[in-house]
């Protein structure tokens, strides 16, 4: 079996979880002794037996591929609309109805609406995608496969030590991930947490006034910039006393993964992606602008956190390369 990978990242421009997803996805293929390449839509001598599609492909790519006897899978991330409100939801899908009943098929066709309908199987990464893909795009349930993210063995293999009195926030530096707003909760609540990350750039006015925060307030906040290597961040797991991540928006968190492979109590965002991935094995807090409120939850969780039980362990890259070999198996079959 041969799996050819495509994406719609665009690696250059923007670091993160998607990356990481595709990145990691081929490495445990590839250590399960599946033939994986990137897809090279200039090559056309280039053969394969599933595409492996990152992104929304669109119902034409479908087409063609299995035109050319090839299968697709189909892998988005719902960040964007898994964090928006059971409201707003509504109205998202009352307008793509209306759309299709209304706009000419050349205009909603760009939106690739239908590609969960056309592609062999969709993967989503919690429950709440799954629900998404189903309940917004239609995709069909006998299609749709739920399969986690997995982890480097870094974060399985490093060795427990003691504990110290620093929590850890591990995200880019941006909006989107409310290191601004965790940092000034953590001055008012004094509770100390050391966060990691790189901005996008270091012009960005919010990561400047991170910097300031942690400069104007180190008792509480210390600003330790990217870490790279891998060992080094599971270290550096091992020893803190918690983990938090309160952004407005994730689809399945690589960070409060891989502290939960290095059994830190985590602190997350009480939205339906946390909730649906961790259950009752985290604390939530609300995503809210009241600073009061998130110190509030900060210093509940600093305190509790040394009683609270780890969560369930995530899966290695292998673990998740078996099960994307039994779900191509299945669609290969169904095909032949």
């Amino acid at each position: 079996m041969k799996v050819l990978i495509d994406h719609t990242s665009p690696f250059l421009l923007a670091h993160g979880g998607f990356q990481t997803q595709i990145e990691g996805t081929r490495r445990g293929l590839e250590e399960i002794g599946l033939e994986v390449e990137w897809l090279r839509w200039w090559d056309a001598r280039q053969t394969g037996d599933i595409i492996h599609f990152f992104g929304r492909p669109s119902s034409a790519y479908i087409d063609f591929a299995h035109r050319k006897g090839i299968r697709v899978v189909m892998a988005e991330l719902l960040s964007g609309l898994g964090s928006r409100s059971a409201p707003a939801r509504t109205v998202q899908k009352a307008m793509m109805t209306l759309s299709q009943l209304i706009l000419p098929k050349t205009f909603t066709a760009k939106m690739n609406w239908d590609s969960y309908q056309m592609a062999d199987a969709c993967i989503a990464g919690t429950d709440w995608e799954a629900y998404l893909m189903k309940t917004m795009f239609g995709a069909p349930a006998e299609r749709l496969f739920i399969v986690s993210n997995g982890i480097e063995e870094e974060f399985f293999t490093s060795p427990a030590v003691p504990r110290e009195k620093w929590l850890v926030c591990t995200a880019t530096i941006t909006e989107r991930k409310r290191v601004v707003e965790v940092a000034q909760a953590a001055v008012r609540a004094q509770v100390p947490i050391s966060f990691i990350g790189n901005p996008y750039s270091e012009q960005d006015p919010y990561y400047r006034k991170f910097v300031e925060i942690s400069k104007s307030s180190p008792d509480f906040v210390r600003y330790e910039g990217g870490v790279n290597n891998r060992a080094q961040l599971a270290a550096i797991y091992r020893k803190a006393r918690g983990f938090v991540l309160l952004s407005t928006m994730e689809s399945l968190s690589f960070s409060a993964l891989e502290a939960a492979a290095c059994e830190l109590p985590l602190l997350l965002s009480d939205l339906p992606w946390a909730r649906s991935a961790f259950a009752n094995q985290a604390m939530f807090c609300p995503v809210t602008e009241a600073l009061e409120v998130t110190a509030n939850k900060l210093r509940e969780f600093y305190e509790a956190a040394p009683r609270l039980s780890p969560p369930t362990k995530p899966q290695t890259w292998k673990e998740i390369g078996l099960e994307l070999q039994g779900i191509y198996r299945q669609i290969g079959s169904e095909r032949d």
